[in-house]
C-alpha cells in the first residue's frame, strides 16, 4: 500500500529550495556529488526527524522529539544527497547538506515500505546513544507529524549502516526492538575477578 507522506512545513521547504538555489551553499557543502552533478536539483520525499532519548529510563518509555525535516535531493532518477532543516527561534530554517549511504539506504528503505500491506506515515528516527538511523513507519496517517510517540505496532526500519547485530532493511515492531536497544545501552558489567 503507498505511504502516506505528511507535508513538511512550507517554510522548511522554503529554506531548502533557498539553499540549493544558492551557488554558495551548495559549493561550500561538504557534498561531492551535489556540487558535481549536471542538472537540477530538487528537494523531494520530506521526512520529519525525531531524536529517540531515554532508552534505559526506568520511568516510562523513551521519548521522540522533533529535531527538523529532511529532504532527499533528487538529481535524475536517484537521490544525490540531502538537504536538513531545523527549527529555531525564528522558525523553520536550513541546516545543513550532506550524502552518504544514509541517503540511499533512505531511499531503499521508501522503496521497500511501499510494498508493506498496511499504510503508513513515514518519518525518520535517530537513536544517537547507537549511531543509528532508522525509518520510523507510524501506524496512525492522520496523525500530525511533528509529535507522537513511536507506538508498540508502529514499524522500525533500520538504515544501513546499522549497529552490528541489528538487520539493516529488517521492519521491526517498536515493542520487539526498543527492548533490544535497551539491553545494548544497558549498565555495563564488571569482570569476573576484577577490583574497584
Amino acid at each position: 500500500m503507498p505511504l502516506l507522506a505528511p507535508r513538511a512545513p512550507k517554510p522548511a521547504l522554503r529554506s531548502a529550495l533557498a539553499a540549493l538555489g544558492s551557488p554558495t551553499a551548495v559549493r561550500e557543502a561538504c557534498t561531492p556529488a551535489l556540487r558535481s552533478h549536471p542538472g537540477p536539483l530538487t528537494p523531494e520525499q520530506p521526512l520529519p526527524v525525531h531524536v529517540l532519548d531515554g532508552i534505559t529510563r526506568q520511568d516510562g518509555p523513551p521519548l521522540a522529539r522533533l529535531t527538523g525535516w529532511r529532504f532527499l535531493v533528487r538529481g535524475g532518477d536517484r537521490a544525490v544527497a540531502a538537504a536538513e532543516t531545523m527549527l529555531t527561534p525564528d522558525g523553520w530554517a536550513f541546516s545543513h547538506f550532506f550524502e552518504g549511504p544514509y541517503v540511499a539506504s533512505t531511499e531503499l528503505a521508501l522503496r521497500q515500505a511501499e510494498a508493506l500491506p498496511a499504510t503508513y506515515q513515514p518519518r525518520l528516527l535517530s537513536v544517537p546513544e547507537l549511531y543509528m538511523l532508522t525509518l520510523w513507519l507510524h501506524g496512525d496517517t492522520a496523525a500530525d507529524p511533528a509529535g507522537g510517540q513511536p507506538a508498540p505496532t508502529d514499524l522500525l526500519v533500520p538504515l544501513a549502516p546499522a549497529p552490528p547485530g541489528i538487520a539493516a532493511h529488517r521492519a521491526h515492531r517498536v515493542s520487539d526492538l526498543l527492548p533490544v536497544l535497551s539491553l545494548r545501552l544497558g549498565p555495563a558489567t564488571p569482570l569476573l575477578g576484577t577490583t574497584a
